[in-house]
């Protein structure tokens, strides 16, 4: 082989592999691609809660381990309550001081009104007192007139009247300072009345930090951390374990504005994942953003992330979920397809495959 010819060959190799390699690619993507549907990479995610404190305190004592399945309800960990045990008590004891005081109100009540009725009686025997003088004086001076009572009785007489009359007014006056007294006495009894339910309240606040003090589950799930140890003093609202709600999973991926257009809400999705390849999961598209972002490096290639791309969620349903808790984990990579044509119909490639 002379030298030209060895110069070309390497070239016409280098050629002929490269076109058996874009063959071989676009072969399987031809495989791949199916009308009506489109398929985007994404990572399964569960919902995750934080078990925190409500209140600054030091942990007691921690139930759950990390992996742990609880139930919405169970007690996961314990705070320490003196404190708070010491505040019930002082409150308890400030809500019987305000019904002893509430008790001491309302005799005091009953007292101005045992005053006022006395009052009232007194007015009534000043009026027949003050009606038997005028009667005398009035006799008096028909006496006097006729000369038959001398003028120090009438003058007896009339200055009966006027200290009637003024006892009867004095009398009158105590009434109203007796019902005034009345008045005072139901204000306080209101006032004791309003420190009892003040009082009351102490105690509920107290009732439900106490009751908060046991940290439970919002909802089942798996511990998917311990973030505190027993004894750690911690804030309010301090993390001490997280759940991972394994039965409310779904897969973000993303798709382009053109595809993302044609997903509607409920629209059918069957999902892959690299680690268990051999299963198709069933789910619904349950959101697809408003606005278009650009894609993280994980999920696309470096030419996708030029593009900008919707985010689109994917539910898996419940039901199957709780069937399979124990096999669920989150952070999978793989592959989610929809339909966007309804009149689509899935490859057998796609058809549901789960784990029985």
């Amino acid at each position: 082989m002379n030298a030209g010819l060895r110069k070309v060959a390497p070239l016409v190799l280098v050629l002929v592999l490269a076109g058996l390699g874009y063959l071989a690619w676009a072969g399987r993507r031809d495989a791949n691609a199916v009308p009506g549907l489109v398929s985007g990479n994404g990572r399964v995610e569960a919902t995750e809660v934080d078990v925190a404190t409500k209140l600054p305190g030091r942990v007691e004592n921690i139930f759950a381990a990390e992996g742990d399945f609880v139930h919405a309800g169970q007690p996961l960990a314990q705070m320490q309550v003196e404190s708070l045990q010491a505040q019930h008590d002082e409150a308890l004891a400030r809500q019987q001081q305000a019904l002893h005081a509430v008790a001491g109100a309302e005799a005091q009540v009953a007292l101005r009104q045992a005053d006022q009725q006395a009052a009232q009686a007194l007015v009534l025997q000043r009026e027949s007192e003050l009606d038997a003088a005028q009667r005398r004086l009035a006799r008096s001076e028909t006496l006097a007139g006729e000369g038959a009572s001398s003028g120090q009785e009438l003058d007896d007489d009339r200055a009966r009247v006027r200290s009637t009359q003024a006892a009867l007014v004095a009398t009158r006056a105590q009434v109203k300072a007796a019902e005034a007294a009345v008045v005072a006495a139901a204000a306080q009894v209101t006032g004791a009345k309003s420190a009892v339910t003040a009082s009351e309240a102490s105690v509920a606040r107290v009732d439900v930090d106490l009751r908060d003090s046991v940290l439970k589950a919002p909802r089942d799930g798996r511990v998917q951390y311990r973030v505190a140890q027993a004894g750690e003093v911690l804030g309010g609202g301090a993390k001490v374990l997280n759940l991972v709600d394994l039965s409310d999973v779904s897969m973000t991926f993303f798709l382009p504005e053109a595809m993302a257009g044609k997903v509607a809400l409920g629209s059918e999705v069957r999902i892959i994942l690299d680690a268990a390849p051999q299963y198709v999961i069933p789910a619904k598209i349950s959101y697809v953003a408003s606005t278009a972002q650009f894609t993280p490096k994980t999920v696309e290639t470096a030419s996708e992330r030029q593009k900008l791309m919707f985010r689109v969620k994917a539910q898996i349903d419940r039901d199957l979920l709780q069937k399979h808790l124990q096999q669920v984990k989150t952070g999978l990579p793989g592959v989610a397809w929809v339909k966007l044509d309804a009149q689509a119909t899935w490859p057998d490639r796609l058809s549901v495959k789960v784990a029985p």
